[in-house]
């Protein structure tokens, strides 16, 4: 059985490991730690969320920030507070027992006084959201010069939520030389544009079939006039009694008008848009 051992990493991340319950490595853990370890190329490799890919690439960059410089060494870009907030979590559980490695999470829709007072603190490793990033370095509160290794997780959503011009910004400031990891579950034209224009002779790694949904996943659809759309929702609900629903809408003011009527209908419904605060 393959085992964390055989990867070389430092006693107190195995002892981290050993704690939280891993095992084994999953496959993309197998291709990916050796080559972030070991090779100086940039990373491409498509992997679907819950394939341990935080783990992929958080492991051996704690191993390798381990060390007494006071710059941020690693940037992690990711698209959602939620993702950010995950991942910070993650690695700080698996460099509980290093000395150096210090991970904040920098984000959105929270006071940016407290994450400024975090900066202060020489974190080794920041985990982003680019609105949040970009603006600290409008600020100059961050300074990216001496960034040695950058991942991009979850690059299929970051770019489809509009993030690119945001993403190129951040990568402006970065030096030349730096490593780049791209994780992404599909390889969309997208994605494709940013390795060419940032990454020089990656690998690519599969963990799963690019641009494939999960297996497990059915997916059924059904062609309607848009006059009957909303009778063919309310039918799929009262068939399935037990199901948990989310319904995508064109525009803001679409998913007020059926979350208006679905209350109306006594159906237990919240809208979710971009017109919300944050803590709503």
């Amino acid at each position: 059985m393959v085992s964390f051992d055989k990867y070389n990493l430092n006693q107190n991340l195995l002892k981290s490991i050993k704690e939280l319950k891993f095992n084994k490595p999953t496959s993309i853990q197998v291709d990916v730690i050796p080559k972030i370890l070991s090779s100086d190329n940039d990373i491409i490799a498509t992997a679907q969320t819950g394939t341990g890919k935080t783990a992929a690439f958080g492991l051996p960059i704690i191993q390798l920030t381990d060390n007494l410089n006071e710059n941020i060494e690693c940037v992690i870009l990711c698209p959602t507070r939620e993702l950010c907030l995950q991942i910070s979590k993650d690695l700080n559980d698996y460099s509980k027992y290093m000395k150096y490695p210090k991970i904040i999470p920098i984000y959105g829709g929270s006071k940016i006084e407290s994450q400024i007072k975090d900066l202060k603190k020489n974190p080794k490793i920041i985990v982003c959201t680019p609105g949040r990033l970009n603006d600290f370095i409008k600020r100059k509160k961050i300074n990216l010069s001496l960034v040695k290794y950058f991942v991009l997780d979850e690059a299929d959503e970051m770019l489809s939520m509009g993030f690119k011009s945001e993403i190129d910004k951040i990568l402006d400031k970065t030096p030349l030389e730096r490593r780049i990891y791209l994780f992404s579950a599909t390889l969309s034209q997208k994605v494709k544009k940013v390795t060419q224009t940032y990454m020089e002779n990656p690998l690519m790694i599969s963990a799963s079939n690019a641009n494939k949904g999960v297996k497990t996943i059915k997916h059924i659809y059904y062609v309607s006039k848009k006059s009957r759309r909303y009778d063919i929702i309310k039918n799929i609900i009262d068939i399935n009694k037990s199901i948990y629903t989310i319904i995508f809408c064109r525009t803001r003011r679409e998913t007020k008008e059926i979350s208006n009527k679905l209350i109306g209908d006594n159906y237990k419904a919240k809208v979710l848009n971009g017109d919300l605060s944050q803590s709503e």
